[in-house]
């Protein structure tokens, strides 16, 4: 199994980081006035789940996955801004061990952005 620490190749990702659709570019698009994005409750929602769910050897303990996010936001992903960095580093780490796949990953941003725009 590779770590989060290997080298990562994600297209998913790598096209996150370039679009540079962060809450506050997104935000004074539609017009929303809204410092927060509204995935941050899920984001933490998902980050407490996980941190429970420390059965699973495959998935990051609490100390892992704050590691890896600080490590990988202050480097891979130092241009993102906070929650963004937050987020992208931890489909990173869910990439890295095989939890989640580049194509659920897609899928699932697919499903979003049809919501988002519907």
């Amino acid at each position: 199994m590779r770590t989060p620490s290997d080298p990562l190749h994600s297209d998913t990702l790598n096209a996150i980081v370039e679009g540079r659709q962060v809450w506050p570019a997104m935000a004074a698009k539609y017009g929303v006035e809204n410092p927060v994005p509204p995935w941050k409750t899920s984001l933490d929602g998902l980050c407490d789940a996980l941190d429970q769910a420390s059965c699973d050897t495959a998935v990051p303990s609490f100390r892992e996955r704050r590691d890896e996010e600080d490590a990988l936001s202050a480097t891979v992903y130092a241009d993102l801004p906070y929650p963004e960095n937050q987020l992208v580093a931890l489909a990173h780490s869910l990439l890295a061990r095989g939890i989640i796949t580049e194509s659920e990953l897609r899928q699932r941003l697919s499903t979003v952005r049809a919501r988002l725009e519907g």
